[in-house]
């Protein structure tokens, strides 16, 4: 995978693990939500308010597992837009090691631009399209 332009840290809780003493593989798609939603914010392509507002649904979610990882193992997750078509979009995702920057597990999803109040799919909006077009320097 290249390289990723933006990181979002993660602590590991004690809550996040299971019975064998790792983190629960379930937490591991948390960890991207958490990166996606961060990314979000800071490409200012939702603010933080209604959830009703930010325009889109999970469609699809996709994890590969590398290494386990550990209580208090320093995480960050890069995060990106890959690809945008015309109702639709996709992320991916890498969770790493923040000390060594060791790929821990990689994911994708796909995200629907989504009118909640209606319930149904809808054209990615343009400013959408425009900002993530130039902040991923997609053609």
């Amino acid at each position: 995978m290249p390289s990723f332009r933006y990181y979002h840290p993660i602590e590991v809780r004690y809550g996040d693990l299971d019975p064998q003493g790792h983190v629960n593989n379930a937490r591991y798609l948390t960890y991207m939500e958490q990166a996606r939603i961060s990314y979000i914010q800071q490409l200012g392509l939702w603010q933080g308010d209604s959830f009703l507002d930010v325009g889109v649904i999970l469609a699809d979610a996709q994890v590969t597992f590398k290494e386990s990882i550990q209580y208090g193992q320093p995480l960050r997750v890069g995060v990106r837009v890959s690809r945008l078509g015309v109702k639709s979009l996709t992320m991916e995702y890498q969770i790493e090691d923040a000390g060594d920057g060791r790929a821990l597990a990689t994911g994708a999803t796909v995200l629907v631009a989504y009118d909640y109040r209606r319930g149904r799919s809808l054209p990615l909006p343009d400013d959408w399209r425009r900002i993530l077009t130039e902040y991923e320097m997609l053609s």
